[in-house]
């Protein structure tokens, strides 16, 4: 008996080989459906499928919460928050995307810790990605540049200097839910801070409030948000694809 349990994985890998070696190159060969072409961006433009949110000549895809007008700055292709005007939203509402996203902090350093160059960027208008001028600034790891607020600190801390443009790639997860206040499938996101992986399939365990824990809020698509956190933080060619 012993002896047949030793031969069966043998005489079955026998079998899948030849049974391979029977086969043809075309039966392992998938022809339908075919992948979409999408055209790749080039020298900082968006690729073909791309919704643009903000292409530096207008603020027509923002507006604040209670639907007015984005009263942010305009100049030089970049939208700059205005200390008191309020968070900014996008018109459009999205589940799963890719987003691409450039900031840039204040070039004039003023304050320190969560007080220089303090901006989110907040998917389907909940979730807190952290903007933040973390160069050579010291903060609570779980609040720096990069970090899911107040969750999961950055793999590693890759900004650049103050009054510099940086980068961010983001491909986020919509979550799915059992009821108002459970997830059946969390939000999920990775991100590139500056082409280097700082958040990888990064579980997000619900809101990301300043203060208490994480709390599950059922709801559907939603904004993008960009906050006012009173620092006059930049941002520019952000667009996105729906996944």
């Amino acid at each position: 008996m012993k002896v047949r349990l030793l031969l069966l994985p043998i005489l079955c890998t026998m079998a899948v080989t030849i049974w391979a070696q029977e086969m043809k190159p075309e039966d392992t060969e998938v022809w339908n459906p075919e992948p979409a072409i999408v055209t790749p961006g080039q020298m900082g433009s968006p690729p073909s499928d791309a919704i643009v949110l903000l292409d530096g000549s207008n603020l027509d895809e923002w507006q604040h919460e209670d639907g007015s007008a984005a009263k942010w700055q305009l100049e030089d292709g970049a939208m700059t928050v205005v200390k008191g005007t309020g968070d900014v939203f996008t018109k459009k509402e999205f589940g799963s995307v890719q987003l691409h996203i450039e900031f840039r902090t204040p070039s004039v350093v003023e304050g320190e810790g969560q007080g220089r160059g303090n901006s989110g960027i907040f998917l389907q208008g909940t979730y807190e990605l952290q903007v933040l001028d973390s160069y050579e600034n010291r903060t609570y790891s779980n609040g720096q540049a990069g970090s899911i607020y107040k969750q999961t600190m950055p793999l590693v801390n890759a900004s650049k200097g103050p009054g510099e443009w940086q980068v961010y790639d983001i491909i986020y997860h919509a979550p799915t839910f059992t009821s108002g206040r459970e997830f059946e499938t969390h939000p999920y996101i990775t991100v590139f801070h500056n082409g280097v992986l700082i958040q990888d399939h990064t579980k997000i365990q619900g809101t990301t409030p300043f203060i208490g824990p994480p709390q599950v809020r059922q709801h559907g698509k939603g904004p993008l948000r960009l906050q006012d956190h009173n620092n006059p933080t930049s941002f520019r060619n952000i667009w996105v694809r729906e996944l």
